[in-house]
């Protein structure tokens, strides 16, 4: 998996999609700074992620932007997305290849090593951890810190993801020490000072 450092970026969508939403996603992909966009809905039902997920994969097409399910296997083939991200609750690695063969398929470690080494050794293609900082999407219950990042660089080559509360205030600190791609959700959409434009603008 080729890494762009001009496009650090790791994108999660909103829980709910708002009519704004696609234009605003257009306005973000323009900076150039995106390289993966993560479709995360939890509550919504599977016709209509797939509904929005179509929509969402032309606009990132357009801008080669690479276009994640979050957690659903079935919902990344129905989509022939570029790929998915999956939790520790969710399909294996092994299994999941099975179905949607060499795409993306990236893993959340948490905070832990051991954890990641097991996503190496079944030759996941990212290794997510976190949550660096309190979080407004999800509540905290893994706490990572810039030791846990450090750690994973010396034991593998493969990208890594950061997560957790990350903002124009702390996002430089992961980047100095070779994070690969800052996922980010809660200050781009939930940010009641700017908007999404704005907060992306923000990160440099």
């Amino acid at each position: 998996m080729r890494i762009n450092k001009k496009k650090f970026i790791y994108l999660i969508s909103p829980l709910r999609i708002k009519k704004t939403f696609y234009s605003d996603l257009i306005k973000i992909f323009k900076t150039n700074k995106v390289s993966f966009f993560q479709l995360r809905l939890k509550k919504e039902s599977f016709k209509k992620k797939l509904i929005i997920g179509k929509k969402i994969k032309k606009i990132c097409k357009n801008f080669n932007v690479n276009f994640l399910i979050n957690d659903d296997i079935f919902l990344t083939k129905k989509l022939n997305a570029d790929g998915c991200h999956l939790g520790q609750k969710d399909m294996n690695i092994l299994n999941a290849r099975k179905l949607i063969g060499n795409k993306i398929i990236g893993v959340t470690c948490h905070n832990s090593i051991k954890l990641a080494r097991i996503a190496i050794r079944n030759k996941a293609d990212y290794l997510a951890f976190g949550a660096f900082n309190l979080s407004k999407t999800k509540k905290v219950k893994y706490k990572a810190s810039i030791n846990t990042l450090k750690k994973a660089k010396k034991i593998t080559n493969k990208p890594i993801v950061v997560i957790g509360g990350i903002n124009s205030d702390n996002y430089q600190k992961l980047l100095l020490n070779k994070a690969n791609f800052l996922a980010i959700s809660g200050y781009i959409w939930k940010n009641k000072k700017m908007k999404p434009i704005e907060a992306i603008n923000k990160i440099i």
